[in-house]
Order: C-alpha cells, then sequence, then structure tokens
C-alpha cells in the first residue's frame, strides 16, 4: 500500500514539477555570434591581393556580413550592418508527447558599426527553441527522507515515466511539456589582426572580446520564466533559482585553415568565465570553446556549411561545467541583395553528465506529491530550424 501511495503521489508530482526541470545541459554554444564577422574578416583578408571578393560567408545564427549597398571590404565590413529574420524550428527524438509539434517561434536581429577594416563593433540578439531528448527517461528511483518509516522495496523504489505497465512500476503517462526558448544578447568587438605573409597570401587572424547575457523560458514553469525547482548533483534542492540565466565574458580567436576557390575552413577557440557564479555552480575556471567551421560553395549563391563543436556550458543548475557536443549543418541561400534564407540542422548533447533524462526524484517530507525534487542528468536536443532574413547576405553563426 506504502509503494503505491509514494508511486502515485510521485506521478502528481512530475505532472506539476517535472515539466519544469531545468535542463541539465546544453546543446548550444553559450556566446552565439561572438565571431559573428570572423570568417568574413578572413576570407575578404585572403583575398585582397588576389582581388576583392564579393561572396558571402555561412556560419550559425544569423548575423551580419557586408554593408548593404556597400563594397566588398579588405577586411571586416566598414560601416553600418544590419540583419533581422525568423524562424521556426522542428523537434527530432524521444521527446515525449507534448515535444511532437513545432517550437515557437524565434528571430535574430544584429546591428555593426565597422571603424575600419581592422575594427568593428556589433551588437546582436538571437533565440534558440529547442525540446530535449531524454527527459522521458523510464524508471527513475524514488529516495525517501531520513527516518521515514522503513518498507522493502520502497526506499529505494522507482517511478515509471515511460508510459509502460511494468512489473515492478505502476504504468505513468506523464504529459510533460518542458519546451524551451533560450534568448542570447552579445556586444562585442571584432579585430583582424595581419600575422604576416605565406607564399605571398595574407595570414590573418581575428580576435572577438565579447560580452554574452543569456536569460531563458521553459514552457511550464508557470510564467516564472526559467525559474523551476531540481535537486542539483550536489544533493541541495533549489527551489528559486534562475536555471538558465547567465552572463559571460569571452575572448574568441579565429584562424584560417583552408582556402581553395569553392572551400573555405576556420577554427576558433574561446576562452569563457562567467560573470558571476549563481545556483549550484562551485568553480569558475575559464572554459575553451572549439568550433571547426567548413564551407562549400556550388554555386555563387549557395552555401553549404557544417560546424562541429566542443562548448563548456556552465548553467546555474550545474555543480561543474559541461562538456558539450555539437554539431550544426546547414544550406544558405542569397537571393538579390537583400533577401536571405536557410536550413540548418543541429544536435547536440554533455559528454559527462549522463544518463540522459531523469535520474531520480527525492522526496523531501511527506505528502510527496508536493515535496518531491528531480534530479536531471544530460539532456540532448535535436532540431531542424527553418530561416527567413532581410539585410546584409547572412552569415549563419555557431
Amino acid at each position: 500500500m506504502v509503494r503505491t501511495l509514494l508511486r502515485a503521489s510521485a506521478a502528481l508530482t512530475l505532472v506539476g514539477v517535472l515539466a519544469t526541470a531545468p535542463a541539465a545541459a546544453d546543446p548550444f554554444g553559450v556566446f552565439g555570434s561572438a565571431v559573428s564577422g570572423a570568417n568574413t574578416a578572413i576570407k575578404n583578408a585572403e583575398n585582397a591581393k588576389p582581388a576583392p571578393s564579393k561572396s558571402t560567408v555561412a556560419q550559425v545564427p544569423p548575423v551580419t556580413q557586408q554593408p548593404v549597398g556597400g563594397a566588398a571590404a579588405t577586411g571586416l565590413p566598414v560601416g553600418w550592418t544590419y540583419m533581422v529574420d525568423a524562424s521556426s524550428a522542428y523537434p527530432f527524438g524521444n521527446i515525449g508527447t507534448l515535444g511532437k509539434r513545432w517550437l515557437p517561434g524565434g528571430g535574430d536581429a544584429v546591428v555593426g558599426f565597422g571603424v575600419s577594416p581592422q575594427l568593428r563593433l556589433v551588437l546582436n540578439y538571437y533565440e534558440i527553441q529547442h525540446y530535449p531528448v531524454g527527459f522521458n527517461s523510464g524508471q527513475v528511483p524514488l529516495f525517501l527522507p531520513p527516518g521515514f518509516p522503513p518498507a522493502p522495496g520502497v526506499n529505494p523504489s522507482c517511478v515509471d515515466l515511460s508510459g509502460t505497465s511494468s512489473p515492478t512500476c505502476a504504468g505513468v503517462n506523464p504529459q510533460f511539456n518542458v519546451t524551451t526558448k533560450d534568448r542570447f544578447g552579445l556586444a562585442l568587438f571584432e579585430k583582424l589582426i595581419d600575422l604576416g605573409t605565406f607564399k605571398g597570401r595574407v595570414i590573418p587572424i581575428v580576435v572577438t572580446p565579447t560580452y554574452v547575457s543569456r536569460w531563458s523560458t521553459v514552457a511550464a514553469s508557470n510564467g516564472r520564466g526559467d525559474i523551476v525547482p531540481f535537486v542539483g548533483l550536489d544533493g541541495v534542492p533549489y527551489t528559486n533559482v534562475n536555471t538558465r540565466t547567465a552572463q559571460m565574458y569571452a575572448v574568441a580567436f579565429t584562424l584560417p585553415f583552408l582556402r581553395t576557390p569553392k572551400m573555405f575552413g576556420t577554427f576558433t577557440a574561446a576562452p569563457t568565465w562567467l560573470a558571476h557564479t549563481a545556483g549550484a555552480n562551485q568553480t569558475n575556471h575559464a572554459q575553451i570553446y572549439q568550433i571547426l567551421y567548413l564551407e562549400y560553395t556550388p554555386f555563387p549563391r549557395t552555401k553549404v556549411f557544417l560546424e562541429p563543436q566542443a562548448s563548456r556550458d556552465y548553467l546555474p543548475e550545474d555543480v561543474y561545467p559541461e562538456h558539450n557536443m555539437a554539431y550544426f549543418a546547414g544550406v544558405s541561400q542569397t537571393f538579390g541583395k537583400m533577401v536571405f534564407a536557410q536550413i540548418v540542422l543541429n544536435s547536440g548533447g554533455p559528454s559527462n553528465i549522463s544518463p540522459y533524462g531523469v535520474k531520480q526524484l527525492n522526496c523531501f517530507a511527506l505528502p510527496c506529491s508536493s515535496n518531491t525534487l528531480p534530479v536531471v542528468g544530460g539532456l540532448k536536443a535535436t532540431q531542424i530550424q527553418f530561416e527567413v532574413g532581410i539585410g546584409s547576405p547572412s552569415v549563419i553563426q555557431f
């Protein structure tokens, strides 16, 4: 009888509380467009001696490139640049019944001013929406508080989140909506530096000091944005923490490694620090983002790109930084001088936080239906994103 009551109350708790549990891992780079114009500047600089280039560069979400109506630059775009787009996305994977639908729409906006071909200032706002894979994670253990009357098989017992019956747990069909929209605001400087020449070609590097502000909305947070209850990996319960809000400093270094008439490649390394720790954070050492960018241009207005990355996200629910492996792949097409469209497939998840989904439930006091908090493990997200915009030819950013 005790086991049945505990499982039933925990299942009720999941509907109201677990639906708002934060992602304990984020598959996307936290400072988005920190190297917004780096690829453009490098390509222009490499082409400066042979001939100025009018081609565009693709990188993920869109940011600006050449000034609208302006001529091709010898480095960073000079003068004003802008970009505005709208996007929608569809998720993939084991995401529960509420996730099998189109995600909330998003938008991106960028304004930049190039002081010279070597120096530019950029302000960027963009949104990413996703629904985490593995949130409904099957059977999870239920841990009871010390001193609870002992019952064989109850502490710990388990609750079945898979929606199917089993010999050990009564079937529960949870209806969770943890659709998440992440928002990023960035302020950055881009500095192009000429390292010299090699075999008659310029060797450029772009250095990008960046400030990042991130905030989010979880659909089932009852109007509290990203404030959702959870138990950290340190075992401490948190009930009033902005789980997906963070501010960071970063310095990105972008170098070229591939250049042919139709191929282009760069590598970016970006040490990143939290502006301050929050929630369960315990350390604040520099975390190194690594981004590899490859581009193929089959036609002058068409770009095919692949961008694998290794990021080190550090959100307030994390005791230690997440080691996320992710990729972006897609196609970018420009129409005339003002319109562009993109299709981007992206996926990623942590390599140092497991398993995916809900790890366990902690009942801190009776009744468990109102005092149970989840411990969330690693979360992976996969979606295809469609973007249409106007302004300077798009540069897709990581």
